[in-house]
Parts: structure tokens; sequence; C-alpha cells
């Protein structure tokens, strides 16, 4: 039997509120949570339990030394979307750990970041049944003309907490 989740329960009843509410609420809660992502302003925009949206803007202390956003701060917006995602999808006794990030970057950036990160309907399964396992989340990390600087696999790992 699943132990109930409160991040999911959290998501699901600020979902009932406008867009523009619940995106507040849950970006709030996030970087409350994750401090470092709320030093770098990440914004929740949307989620519906299978897929995340997160937005990371082009400002000052996020960006390098040619003015786009940093690297370490994409991948931190990869991250911190496929982790969200999987943690509203796992039983409250167990604990998201990421495994292991790949991040090839590709094309220079422009703008502002936007990551969308899925879970598949067998992914979501797998996080309910298994004591403990492993899954390479899908995650899309695009900036403001819509290129892909960045292609990202990023493997989740979950244990029972102690």
């Amino acid at each position: 039997m699943s132990v109930s989740n409160p991040l999911r329960k959290f998501v699901d009843k600020v979902n009932q509120y406008p867009a523009s509410v619940s995106a507040f609420l849950m970006t709030k809660v996030f970087r409350f949570k994750v401090k470092l992502a709320g030093t770098t302003s990440i914004e929740v925009v949307s989620t519906d339990g299978r897929r995340v949206e997160y937005r990371l803007k082009n400002r000052t202390k996020v960006q390098n030394h040619i003015g786009s956003v940093h690297a370490a701060a994409m991948a931190l917006l990869a991250e911190s979307a496929t982790g969200f995602i999987v943690g509203i999808n796992l039983p409250g006794d167990k604990l998201p750990l990421i495994k292991c990030m790949n991040l090839n970057y590709v094309k220079r950036a422009t703008g502002d970041m936007t990551a969308v990160a899925t879970l598949t309907d067998a992914q979501i399964a797998l996080l309910a049944q298994q004591e403990k396992g492993e899954i390479n989340v899908q995650v899309k990390v695009t900036d403001e003309t819509g290129i892909q600087p960045v292609e990202c696999e990023m493997i989740w790992a979950w244990v029972p907490k102690r």
C-alpha cells in the first residue's frame, strides 16, 4: 500500500486555483524547500502530475561571462524539473535521489530558459510499486528562441525513507 505524498496533495490542491495562483504557490514552496533554486529564482510554470514546466529568467545573478544563462544554472533547471516530477509521483515513504546527470552543451543559449520534464504512465507505475529503483526522466531545456542549447539525461533513483 502506498503512503500518501504531502507534496502531491499540495500540487493537486493548488491546481484547483487559477493557473497564475497555482504557479505562484508551487514556486514559493519549491524555492523554500530547495534553497539553491530559490537563489536562482527558478519558477514553476505548471504541472499536471505527468509533465512539469519550469522557467529560469536570464538575470545577472545566473549569467556567465558572455551574458547568457550559466551552464550550471541550466543543469540546476533540468535537475529541478525532473526532481519535482519524480518527487510528486513517489509514495510519501520514498526518497528521490539524483543518480546521474549527463549534460551536453551544443549551442549558445539566448535569453530565458525553460525546462519541460515528463514521465510516462509506466514510469509513474514503477515509482508507485517498487520499493527502490531508478528511471531516466525525459527533460527538454530550451531558450527563448526555441533552440535546445543543452541535451540532458537525468537518472533518478528512489529508496525507502529511514
